[in-house]
């Protein structure tokens, strides 16, 4: 039984009779607080795994033309080591790299997609598409930045190609040490 025990102080008081002291039972103060503890940790959801859909298709020696992605509204993100990034708008071959942080693409991503917002008329063509291109210097870390920076971007299209790296985007980056 839990009791709430109150000190006696001992004291004598004169012309005055001793009262007995109240004695306070906790008992059902401590049966309803474990009942509560028990049925909230059996009633709450844990928080559930988010996980990042992602569909690749699959590796097939077939090779369809799917049309090609307009260049001047195509982003092509590579991720590097430290947290490195090189970006590019249109094809590597006539593109002009540019190096940023992890931190600071989403700059670039807002940029570049205002951009083509302006540059295009048509209202399905005013979307940008991002290739982002995960290398062997990369980490898994900044391959899932960069997928929620897309997410809070609204970049509704992009594509994960980490097979196809062209010798202009390698070349540059070996020079920039990423």
């Amino acid at each position: 039984m839990a009791t709430l025990n109150i000190p006696e102080n001992g004291k004598a008081t004169k012309g005055r009779n001793a009262k007995a002291l109240p004695r306070v039972d906790l008992t059902a103060m401590v049966d309803l607080a474990f009942l509560l503890i028990t049925f909230f940790m059996l009633t709450t959801s844990l928080s559930k795994m988010k996980a990042v859909d992602i569909a690749k298709p699959d590796p097939t020696n077939v090779t369809e033309n799917f049309g090609q992605w307009p260049a001047s509204r195509t982003m092509s993100i590579l991720l590097g080591k430290d947290n490195k990034v090189v970006y590019y708008m249109g094809e590597a071959k006539n593109a002009i790299m540019n190096v940023a942080s992890l931190a600071t693409i989403k700059t670039q991503i807002i940029a570049n997609k205002l951009m083509v917002q302006k540059t295009h008329q048509i209202e399905k063509e005013k979307r940008m598409l991002v290739v982002i291109k995960p290398t062997a210097t990369s980490v898994y870390k900044n391959f899932v930045d960069i997928i929620d920076e897309m997410n809070i971007n609204g970049i509704e299209s992009y594509a994960i190609d980490d097979k196809y790296i062209l010798d202009q985007e390698k070349s540059f980056m070996k020079i920039k040490g990423i």
